[in-house]
Parts: structure tokens; sequence; C-alpha cells
């Protein structure tokens, strides 16, 4: 199976936290230091640094900064910082690998901000699902799974869900999955009154 690159720039400490749980990841793992930068090819890599490195990786070495996760300490202030690049340090294992899997499926509809489901406007920036009439406001990980529904054109069982948008964590109990989408289906009928956005099928959940 294909993995996508991850690079991690000057954070020593993170590696070694994703190389515990490498096995389990769904991307491979490398790190440099500020030093190699101009001999590594970014394409297709997402890359994970401090924000103290920003304008070193954006201005001076020219990296897209749609390939960066920055990593904001509690006195580092910055407009949007709820924004999927962005994650406060120190930080919770889960939500940074729903953060990686978030990024991996954006890039699957390149890179867009603004994807057209259906009836409805996806914004994944602010995290807003919209069609004329109403808008709504998502988490992460609901955008995570409309994503990967969406990407996927049969429908999708629990223990595929499981595995797929919430990562290593293979021990996860499938009623959570359950539970996350349920309030998710809820949620959409509640503000559009739309009861066929996810279905839910003898096989698994679909969008169409």
């Amino acid at each position: 199976m294909f993995k996508h690159n991850i690079i991690i720039i000057e954070f020593k400490a993170l590696y070694q936290i994703l190389f515990e749980i490498n096995n389990y990841l769904k991307f491979n793992l490398n790190k440099i230091n500020l030093n190699e930068i101009n001999n590594i090819d970014f394409k297709g890599s997402i890359i994970l640094s401090k924000f103290i490195y920003k304008d070193e990786l954006i201005k001076k070495k020219k990296i897209d900064p749609n390939q960066i996760i920055f990593f904001l300490e509690s006195n580092e202030f910055i407009q949007n910082s709820n924004d999927y690049k962005y994650i406060f340090n120190p930080f919770n294992i889960n939500g940074l690998v729903e953060k990686i899997n978030i990024k991996l499926l954006k890039d699957k509809f390149n890179d867009q901000s603004f994807i057209k489901i259906l009836n409805y406007t996806l914004d994944l920036n602010s995290r807003i699902i919209s069609n004329d009439v109403d808008n709504l406001k998502l988490t992460e990980k609901e955008i995570n799974i409309i994503l990967f529904l969406r990407k996927n054109k049969k429908p999708q069982k629990v223990n595929v869900l499981q595995s797929e948008v919430w990562g290593y964590l293979s021990e996860l109990e499938t009623h959570t999955v359950e539970t996350h989408i349920y309030r998710l289906r809820k949620k959409i009928f509640n503000k559009f009154r739309d009861n066929n956005f996810i279905l839910s099928q003898n096989d698994g959940y679909l969008i169409k």
C-alpha cells in the first residue's frame, strides 16, 4: 500500500513519539535539519514543524505553507489557530493524527479550500458545510468522515472507517465510530432537514 511522506523538521521529540507507533501509521516518517532543506524534494509530502521556523521555511526556503502543520506553544498567538494547519504543543497524539489524516484527504481534492458535495459546499478552512439557505459548523473528525466517504463510491463498513479515519487507533470500539456518524447525521438533519446526505446501508455508510 502506498504511504504518504511525513517530514519532521527540527523536532526530534515529535519524531520519537511517532516512531514508537509507526507500525500503526499510514505514512512514512522522515526527519531532517534546517540545513538539509535544500536537498529535499517536498513535493507530495506533509511537513511538521515548530511555528518558530515559519519564516525560515516559507519566506527563505519557499516551501508551500499548505504543506506544513505548525506546532504552536501556548504563548504564541496566531489568527485562525484552530485551522487544521496548526496544533498546540503539548499536543494530543490523537489530534495530531486527525490533522494529518484530514490534510491527506484534502490533498486528494487538489488542495481546494471549498469542496462541492451533492447540494452542499464544504469549507475545509473554517470547517463549515453550507447550502443556499444555511450553514453548519463541523468538527475535524466530522470533516474527515465526510471526505473519506465522499472519495469512496461504495458503502464503507464501520471497521474500515475505524482504520482509515481514526488512523492507528486499532483498539477503538466500533460503537464509537457509529456514535460519531449518528451524531453527524443528526446534525445534518437538524440543520438542513436532510436524511440522505450520509446513507446508512446494510453494507456500510455512503455519500453518493
